[in-house]
Parts: C-alpha cells; sequence; structure tokens
C-alpha cells in the first residue's frame, strides 16, 4: 500500500476502482511526466448519491462532500496509469465544475471538498492551481465533476 492510500485510510477513506467511462474516453492518460484525468463524477459503486443543481436540490455542503469523492475518482484514474500515488510530485491544476442553481455562486466552496482532500493526502504535493466553474448541467445530471493534473516522477 502507498503512502497516500495509508493516509486516506488513516481518514476512514480508501481508493475506490476506477470509475468506467460514461462515453467514448479513457479515464486518464499520461503524457510524458504528466498524468491528465477526464472528469470524475462523484461515483460510488457506480452510482450517483445525489443528482441535480446545487443551491436547489444539493445543498453545497453535500456538494462539498461529492467534490470529495470526485477527487477520490481522480486519484484512483492516476493509480491506474502510473501503477504508484506515491509517484505523484506535484498536483498542478484542479478543475471544477458545479450544476448550479441560476442564484448559486459558491463554487469555490465546493470545489474545496476536492482541494482540501488532495491538500491532506498529499500534503504541499497536494497544493494546486484550480478553477471553480459553475454550469447549466453535468452528465447524468450529477452535481459535481472534478478533473485533475498531476505531475509524476518515473517509477
Amino acid at each position: 500500500m502507498s503512502k497516500v492510500e495509508e493516509k486516506l485510510a488513516e481518514l476512514g477513506l480508501t481508493l475506490p476502482d476506477v470509475a468506467p467511462p460514461v462515453a467514448a474516453y479513457v479515464p486518464a492518460v499520461r503524457s510524458g511526466d504528466h498524468v491528465l484525468t477526464s472528469g470524475q463524477l462523484p461515483m460510488v459503486a457506480g452510482k450517483l448519491e445525489y443528482t441535480g443543481k446545487v443551491g436547489a436540490e444539493v445543498t453545497p455542503e453535500q456538494a462539498k462532500a461529492l467534490a470529495q469523492i470526485c477527487a477520490l475518482n481522480a486519484l484512483a484514474a492516476v493509480k491506474s496509469v502510473v501503477g504508484d500515488l506515491d509517484l505523484v510530485e506535484q498536483v498542478v491544476k484542479v478543475v471544477g465544475f458545479v450544476a448550479s442553481a441560476p442564484d448559486f455562486t459558491g463554487q469555490p466552496g465546493v470545489v474545496n471538498g476536492a482541494s482540501e482532500l488532495l491538500g491532506t493526502v498529499l500534503g504541499a504535493a497536494g497544493v494546486h492551481a484550480r478553477s471553480a466553474v459553475g454550469v447549466a448541467v453535468l452528465p447524468l445530471d450529477a452535481p459535481v465533476e472534478v478533473e485533475i493534473q498531476v505531475r509524476v516522477r518515473q517509477a
């Protein structure tokens, strides 16, 4: 078990299996010393716990927890490409999409769920640039979607 996965276990979290794509793409690709993930939905055991818009059917607190699940799924996608999360040297960029009710403006707080998890489990390597974007709708009516880009060292 990697140190990253040990840290997740200390937090009571486990790295899930890679979420299967819902369309024509792969969960992650490696390009040189970078791994880019596809957008990861908050899937748990193949299902979304919540659907709908944040600020309407989904509370900001629920959405923040969903963003954390997205980050876990993104880490699983990275591991599927590099084999060991201890090879992650830096989370370079996080992009979070939040399906938002028309008057909801708390997208940064929602995406903090992903950012805080990455910082907690990766320490200094989890500090990253970020965008938090409000959108009208996401695939499968998911409230949140997160993608990450990481720099890795050679095994």
